[in-house]
């Protein structure tokens, strides 16, 4: 089994859903008390959340760099950064390193694709909805991504930074997440990518009025398909 290093803490509400589901998909497919070898880097949110309302994005690139390179160094094998925003520097983090970097935005437009649709709707932070590199590597992949209008991207926003990150969730906002939902619904969007490592702790992919797609379960998974690769799984052994 190969280890997979996280850079987390951002927040460290998902970072902790990221631990969790690389453990419970590496004991499903190895079986009995079958565990991830995983190394994680939890950075300080609120340093990170600071670079960003500055626009210093190229001090958080050097930061997030030195990270990953320091798991690397650790004896991990690939890398996750476990934020969606954070992917605006994936190329500058990626370059500090040698091994492998899943990009959190080609599993997801990947797993889109497997499943026939072609316009999803983004809910996510405002960097991720509105600076453009999301919507320009989807594109390069073959999706049109929708987003929110602006009153609606201010909504899912707020909800991610002042209360899924702080641990908070409301009924009142899973309400509101679910109207801006229905919303682009009647205006042509045929999915829905919950672009905020944080949106699956609010809403269920499975239980949305089109077909929802998690990126941090999906980003998990590419790291346990990785870590795994050439492993003999329960599920083979259980074939055969």
């Amino acid at each position: 089994m190969k280890t997979i290093g996280l850079i987390g803490g951002m927040s460290f509400e998902s970072s902790a859903v990221y631990y969790r589901l690389i453990n419970e998909m590496v004991r499903e497919r190895l079986g009995g008390l079958a565990s991830a070898e995983l190394t994680m880097h939890s950075v300080n949110f609120e340093e990170i959340v600071a670079l960003q309302k500055a626009g210093a994005w190229d001090m958080a690139a050097s930061r997030l760099g030195d990270v990953a390179l320091r798991l690397q160094v650790s004896g991990a094998h690939c890398m996750l950064i476990c934020t969606n925003t954070m992917h605006l520097i994936a190329p500058e983090v990626a370059a500090r390193i040698s091994v492998p970097l899943i990009h959190i935005i080609d599993e997801t437009a990947r797993t889109i694709h497997e499943a026939g649709c072609k316009r999803p709707l983004l809910l996510a932070t405002r960097y991720t909805m509105e600076h453009g590199f999301y919507a320009d590597r989807m594109k390069s992949l073959g999706l049109e991504i929708m987003v929110p209008e602006a009153a609606d991207r201010t909504t899912v926003h707020d909800i991610i930074f002042s209360e899924l990150c702080a641990g908070k969730v409301l009924d009142s906002s899973r309400q509101k997440l679910m109207a801006v939902i229905e919303r682009a619904r009647e205006k042509g969007a045929d999915s829905i990518i919950l672009g905020c490592t944080e949106i699956c702790l609010i809403l269920d992919p499975d239980r949305l009025p089109l077909p929802g797609f998690d990126t941090t379960a999906i980003h998990a998974r590419a790291a346990v398909d990785f870590a795994l690769e050439g492993e003999l799984t329960k599920v083979k052994e259980d074939a055969a």
